[in-house]
């Protein structure tokens, strides 16, 4: 096996009985094990597919988030496909340099350029209005390549990698680049690992998959829209892309680039500790691009519209979709799909719940009765057991039943609704309206006349640490695809309260400054980023005799328990450190895991930074 079994291989070794999965790491002429040693059981393939540097990254990833290497390796390599390991890869050849001047009005830009010429910048970049992020990533990655480095970009989903997709291709031809995504199946996602593995492309772009690609010589790691919660991996230890990314790029001294509409307090945290650099748009820049107001709960749109407070479209939004659509097409986004999500007594707004189960009301479709969301029994003879009353209310319409409404107010204008049922790809420059949940915004052909967001109260409704974080990032994200011309910005009309902090920050464009509060309320809570925090979840038992023997860090904080709600009889507690003591929290974690492993003792899910505590 000495021809095959190289560095970066995959073997067969014999533990506790049985042949397990292995990598060859190194291979050196004397071992510091004092015992006998095992040979190998065989070696399964000469194709090095563990290089040296994602060998140490998953070190770092399996430390950072108390974690092990099996796991963690279990996310950077592919499974093997042989058939496919035995076709060569194909190099995809030189590449040509952009042009970038699409960067030109972004203050800070002189640093993108930068990327063409080999430098190595950390960037914070907030993407403005009317422009496509997915093409400006595009550019970043081409500029890269055509210094002769490798350029990894990772973006939420499939839709989004789509994009850039088509964007390398318009700009390099087919062949220069490859995607990784989970959903691509066996032998399709191993030849682009081999492709890049190989050094015959360098340009890898893909969902969190991608994040430990092994590109040769790698200058840039970008990530787009980084707040987005589907960047957090499912699967044990839990690592978040944007982490990963960072860490990766820290070790090999590369360029960064975090690049979104929104910012996250995560991103403005490195831009707060001098570790990156912002480029954002100029102010007049911003206004000149798009006109943001807020109408429906202040005293003042009371007075012009005693309705306002009790109408999901006050008088200022009609008044804006009927100018909009003289020119194109408008996106209203609303929270929730299907028709009417949530029902309430019509006389004393109490919830209506199912009679047999007391689930929730809904209401499917226009002619459909109220049926109850948990098991489906129709009730057609509800009464409340409050009041007595018959009357049902709707407090939350998805977004059939806002197409449906629109439909009525616009008659002559075309509807059509996207959601995760069925997304819409592309909008035409036309008069439309197009209703939207977040996320399943279309672009249209030279951006929206108009933009509304309705039931931005139901985003901020979430009982989360970041739900008034993410409640902007989705109406950024919506409101970015307005499109302007030289003589009128681009509208965008929010219906809430005004005096909430997120929806100020959106009038203002201001997604930095909000996320600069975030921190400063989140330092005085000793909550992320400004502190580490790890959860531990499992039966109560088992979770104090582990909390009895961890061994934390001094200024450590223990709470909880608090149970889990998942109708399990698990409990959770929380740790949290000051920052600078966020490694040895994690070590304290991997030593307490590792105890438990060899005592056989039942599996507890510890998470280090989660996405969210709730």
């Amino acid at each position: 096996m000495a021809d095959t079994a190289l560095p970066g291989t995959r073997v067969k070794v014999p533990f506790a009985g049985q042949a397990v999965d292995g990598f060859v790491l190194a291979r050196i002429a004397e071992s510091e094990h004092p015992g006998r040693l095992q040979p190998l059981r065989r070696a399964v393939s000469a194709e090095p597919v563990l290089a040296p540097e994602i060998a140490e990254l998953v070190g770092d990833v399996a430390a950072r988030y108390a974690g092990t290497r099996s796991d963690v390796l279990r996310l950077a390599v592919p499974a093997r496909h042989a058939t496919t390991e035995k076709a060569d890869s194909v190099p995809a050849g030189t590449v040509p340099p952009p042009d970038l001047a699409a960067w030109s009005t972004y203050e800070g830009s002189a640093a993108l350029a930068g990327l063409a010429a080999g430098e190595s910048p950390r960037l914070v970049w907030t993407v403005g209005p009317g422009d496509d992020g997915i093409e400006l990533l595009a550019d970043a990655a081409v500029a890269t390549a055509s210094a002769g480095r490798g350029a990894l970009v990772c973006l939420p989903d499939v839709r989004d990698v789509a994009r850039l997709d088509k964007a390398l291709v318009q700009r390099l031809g087919k062949g220069r680049h490859v995607v990784l995504t989970a959903d691509a199946g066996p032998a399709k996602r191993y030849a682009a690992f081999l492709a890049v593995a190989r050094g015959a492309v360098r340009i890898v772009i893909g969902t969190r998959a991608a994040a430990f690609a092994p590109v040769h010589d790698l200058g840039l790691v970008a990530i787009w829209d980084d707040g987005d919660d589907l960047y957090a991996e499912p699967r044990a230890p839990y690592p978040h892309t944007r982490e990963v990314l960072l860490l990766r790029a820290q070790r090999a001294e590369t360029a960064v680039l975090l690049a979104a509409h929104a910012r996250s307090v995560e991103a403005e945290y490195l831009v707060r500790s001098a570790w990156a650099t912002s480029v954002a748009l100029p102010r007049d820049e911003v206004r000149r691009r798009a006109a943001v107001s807020v109408t429906g709960d202040s005293d003042l749109d009371l007075a012009r519209d005693p309705r306002a407070r009790s109408s999901r479209l006050p008088k200022e939004v009609f008044e804006v979709l009927r100018e909009a659509l003289t020119v194109g097409p408008v996106l209203v986004q609303t929270p929730r799909a299907g028709y009417a999500t949530r029902l309430a007594c019509e006389s004393c707004r109490t919830p209506a719940s199912c009679p047999a189960c007391h689930g929730p009301l809904r209401i499917g479709a226009a002619q459909a009765p109220p049926s109850c969301t948990w098991c489906g029994t129709v009730a057609t003879g509800w009464s409340c057991p409050e009041c007595g009353g018959r009357g049902l209310r709707a407090p939350v319409l998805g977004d059939r039943r806002t197409a449906e409404e629109l439909g009525r107010a616009f008659p002559s204008i075309p509807v059509q609704t996207s959601s995760a049922e069925r997304i819409i790809d592309r909008v035409r420059a036309r008069p439309g309206i197009v209703v939207a949940t977040p996320g399943a915004e279309p672009p249209a052909e030279g951006g929206y006349a108009a933009v509304v967001l309705l039931d931005t109260w139901l985003l901020l409704a979430r009982s989360d640490l970041r739900a008034e974080e993410e409640a902007l990032r989705r109406w950024l994200n919506a409101a970015a695809l307005v499109g302007s011309t030289a003589d009128r910005p681009g509208r965008v009309v929010a219906v809430g309260d005004p005096a909430r902090g997120s929806l100020q920050a959106l009038v203002r464009w201001d997604p930095a400054g909000f996320a600069q509060r975030e921190i400063a309320e989140r330092q005085e809570a000793h909550l992320p980023p400004a502190s580490r925090v790890a959860t531990l979840t499992g039966p109560a038992e088992l979770l104090e005799g582990a909390l009895a023997v961890l061994q934390l860090p001094a200024g450590a904080e223990v709470l909880g328990p608090v149970e889990v709600g998942d109708g399990s009889e698990e409990q959770r507690y929380v740790v949290r450190v000051p920052r600078t003591a966020g490694a040895q929290l994690s070590a304290a974690l991997v030593a307490l895991q590792a105890s438990r492993s060899a005592r056989k003792e039942q599996h507890l899910r510890v998470d280090v930074d989660p996405v969210t505590l709730g």
